[in-house]
């Protein structure tokens, strides 16, 4: 017994000797010990617009209704649970909110970074409003607070995420207030958006008020709001503004479908919508878009195919254009642009919300998006043919709606949430639903939540019939 105890006692002086100052010891003096802010913007303005745009093509264009899918396409015909190529932002978009939090407490507690404020609060009211938009009710206020030992937070409402104190309008206002109030020296480095430029980020945030508002104008008196920002005119007006950042030819920057086999570039091809509404238009941008198929036509699919029920040939349909694959350097990750604000200020002016000239907007929008995917707009395109504003008995509403989604090729979820609160453009019943032939409203909630969030999940489970993905959006007429 002595014997084992004086082991025990040898082994306990070894033990302290062996972890005494061991921190100390076994720390490297030259390790950062905070993310700098420059760092965390890039990051955030990176590692959100890569990843969304690669979402927004393999998952956001079929339910846009951009492209179909051939093969492996159970989310294409509307199961969205069984995502397999994209389908699942929720992960992308509380990560990057996560990060960006990190950024907005760093400007609030050290004044010499305090630059970083308002960029920090106009992106969480970006990406606050894409995943509501996408998923409808989803936690908000106690969310990114697992540092404090919260790692269950309530969902909450659509409408408190848009309207209640910092939620996306509130941020959105704080965010110009912050940069407006702004005094210090210090420059907005990591800044890929707008090079430093404050200005860009001010024009930024009155686009996205302006697209929230316009979002949310079925519930809301937003007129006097709406007013306001055109007077003043500081809002985003030329493809120059534009919140982009360029994707390369090579990589590590280029666009993801260009590292993919071309195999998997392949499963999408041009939808039947898409092909119709290229042909009505007779618009040159299918061109871009789009390549021909061995047939030397633009051909599109009927989105929904069962694969096991029918045979396709591939090469009988139109492929991706080569922007998205070969040149991916002519591509943007695009946050908002100069077209997609005059096409919600077209529609504001329609519906009597703004003074302005709806037509005047909406043909600006239609310049600046046939400008910004390269292509030169046609004479005729805007007085004769079927674009032309309020020709041939056609419903000027579904002409701007029309023209933004196509457009928003690009941000395929963008096209696909504008047609759940507008009806526009007119999608196709698909192929081989399974979803009871229905255009889903929102996404379902990840099946991670169900078993690391479980009450929560359940109250919002409720909330949306079992969360079912065509439980309707707040802002939903």
């Amino acid at each position: 017994m002595k014997k084992l105890l004086y082991i025990y006692a040898v082994g306990a002086l070894l033990f302290a000797s062996c972890t005494k100052d061991f921190e100390a010891i076994n720390t490297n003096p030259n390790a950062p010990i905070e993310v700098q802010p420059s760092l965390l913007l890039r990051q955030v303005i990176y590692d959100y617009g890569e990843q969304m745009s690669y979402e927004g093509f393999t998952a956001g264009n079929p339910l846009g209704q951009y492209m179909t899918m051939v093969d492996f396409n159970l989310f294409d015909r509307h199961s969205l649970t069984q995502p397999q190529y994209g389908g699942n932002p929720w992960p992308v978009v509380y990560k990057n909110l996560r990060d960006n939090e990190l950024l907005l407490n760093t400007s609030r507690e050290n004044p010499a970074q305090a630059v970083y404020e308002g960029p920090a609060l106009i992106m969480k009211a970006y990406m606050a409003q894409a995943l509501t938009d996408m998923y409808g009710d989803v936690p908000y206020f106690e969310a990114l607070q697992g540092k404090s030992g919260n790692v269950s937070p309530v969902y909450d409402s659509q409408e408190d995420i848009y309207l209640a104190e910092n939620g996306i309008l509130d941020n959105l206002n704080r965010g110009i207030e912050a940069i407006e109030n702004y005094t210090g020296a210090a420059s907005l480095d990591g800044d890929i958006l707008f090079n430093g430029a404050l200005a860009g980020w001010l024009r930024f945030a009155n686009s996205l008020k302006i697209k929230a508002l316009m979002r949310i104008s079925a519930k809301q008196d937003v007129s006097t709001e709406l007013q306001a920002i055109v007077d003043a005119g500081v809002y985003i007006k030329t493809n120059a503004e534009n919140a982009t950042y360029d994707f390369t030819d090579n990589q590590p920057n280029n666009f993801r479908m260009a590292s993919l086999r071309q195999g998997d570039f392949n499963i999408y091809v041009m939808s039947a919508t898409m092909d119709q509404i290229m042909d009505r238009y007779v618009d040159p941008r299918v061109s871009v878009l789009f390549r021909k198929s061995a047939n030397d036509t633009y051909n599109g699919l009927l989105n929904g195919q069962d694969a096991s029920q029918s045979s396709i040939t591939v090469s009988d349909y139109s492929f991706a254009g080569t922007s998205f694959r070969e040149s991916t350097g002519d591509l943007d990750a695009n946050f908002i642009t100069a077209w997609e604000t005059q096409f919600w200020l077209a529609e504001a002016a329609l519906k009597g919300y703004i003074s302005d000239n709806a037509q005047t907007f909406y043909e600006s929008g239609v310049e600046l998006a046939f400008e910004y995917w390269m292509t030169d707009l046609p004479e005729s395109y805007l007085t004769l043919d079927s674009a032309a504003y309020g020709a041939f008995g056609q419903d000027p509403m579904e002409q701007i709606i029309t023209q933004k989604w196509i457009a928003n090729t690009i941000n395929g979820y963008e096209g696909w949430i504008e047609y759940n609160r507008t009806g526009f453009p007119k999608f196709k019943t698909l192929a081989a639903s399974l979803n009871n032939g229905l255009i889903p409203s929102r996404l379902p909630y990840p099946t991670d939540e169900q078993a690391l969030n479980a009450t929560n999940f359940g109250a919002a489970a409720a909330n949306t019939n079992g969360n079912n993905v065509n439980a309707k959006m707040w802002w939903q007429p």
